[in-house]
């Protein structure tokens, strides 16, 4: 299946059906993420299996056919749900931030749709708040639970995403406003949640690279700090629906499930 519609003039967006194109997807996999062991590689002849029986391995091919980025996903249910489950979205370093890791997730959705899926959903590391923002605010997807040690191994914690396709994808609400620059609290308020009327405020860092290398402590205490937040806001009903930036300093919003 070609995403035809997704096209760009330095990228077309396609299923790998190849076994060229998903070696390259293992590839890159394990040099994005900076994988070495094999136990944390990709099978290409599972992405194969995924193609043949209803899931999604669709990746950007430049006019050379070398592969800028790749997402996959499969069938999955909860017990009373089915949806696409998007496991993973790679994207090269030297492509970032050219909306490639947006059309991947359309072409995924592309995919799920024609297999009669209205749902994906996802996991993702909540403490980067770009990713939060992508999924939230322009995807228009919501974080409707919270996994710690999704994967049972420390530094797994995550926010489930829902998306629903059967609408168009984007915000579906008004911008959620921040507060205002006299009331927006300081790096010292990372971590710790605000009640702001019906709905909940959740400072974080929007660079945590950089945290980590000025104040290695200081980032495992918040992530300690940040686990526990979570664990009580979803516990107490509450979805993600927003994450925005201001200067150094990004804010969740969190809204009572509807």
């Amino acid at each position: 299946m070609t995403h035809e519609a997704h096209q760009q003039p330095d990228f077309r967006i396609v299923t790998l059906h190849t076994a060229a194109q998903r070696q390259q997807a293992a590839e890159l996999y394990r040099s994005v993420f900076g994988y070495d062991h094999p136990s944390y590689g990709i099978n290409p002849r599972l992405l194969a299996g995924l193609i043949a029986n209803g899931g999604s391995v669709v990746g950007a091919l430049d006019h050379e056919d070398r592969l800028g980025g790749f997402a996959y996903g499969f069938l999955g249910t909860d017990g009373t749900e089915t949806y696409h489950y998007s496991q993973a979205a790679v994207v090269a370093a030297g492509h970032q931030s050219r909306g490639l890791g947006r059309r991947l997730k359309l072409a995924q959705r592309d995919v799920a749709l024609a297999t009669g899926i209205s749902t994906m959903r996802w996991a993702y590391d909540p403490i980067l708040t770009r990713n939060a923002h992508f999924n939230l605010d322009v995807l228009g997807a919501r974080g409707v639970s919270f996994h710690p040690e999704l994967y049972g191994e420390p530094g797994s914690d995550r926010i489930m995403i829902n998306w629903d396709l059967s609408v168009e994808p984007g915000p579906h609400r008004a911008a959620e406003p921040l507060p205002q620059p006299a009331a927006r609290p300081g790096a010292d308020a990372w971590g710790k949640p605000i009640t702001d009327g019906d709905r909940i405020l959740l400072p974080l860092p929007t660079d945590l690279t950089a945290l980590r290398s000025h104040d290695p402590i200081r980032a495992a205490d918040l992530a300690i700090t940040l686990r526990h937040t979570l664990v009580t806001i979803f516990g107490d009903g509450y979805q993600a629906v927003s994450c925005s930036a201001v200067g150094h300093t990004a804010y969740y919003i969190f809204r009572a499930a509807a």
